[in-house]
């Protein structure tokens, strides 16, 4: 696995973007995915969608941590 090159991808990805839109995935998609449970999309401005995942194969929503400093909370699969 070369570290760099994956981090050099996900900052292409994400660097300068802007979120639009907040959602969690539709019926049509969990089925899509073949998912029990819904994760929370992030749209970004060039229409990439984030989606959190169990694991590097996309088997499972997952919920998706923020960090404030001291504070830490999820935004939980449905």
């Amino acid at each position: 696995m070369d570290v760099q090159a994956i981090l050099a991808e996900a900052t292409t990805i994400l660097l300068n973007k802007k979120i639009v839109q907040v959602r969690y995935i539709t019926d049509e998609e969990q089925q899509a995915f073949g998912w029990k449970y819904k994760a929370i999309v992030l749209q970004l401005d060039d229409d990439t969608l984030l989606v959190p995942s169990s694991d590097n194969l996309g088997n499972e929503a997952a919920a998706l941590f923020h960090f404030n400093g001291a504070n830490r909370d999820c935004i939980p699969t449905i």
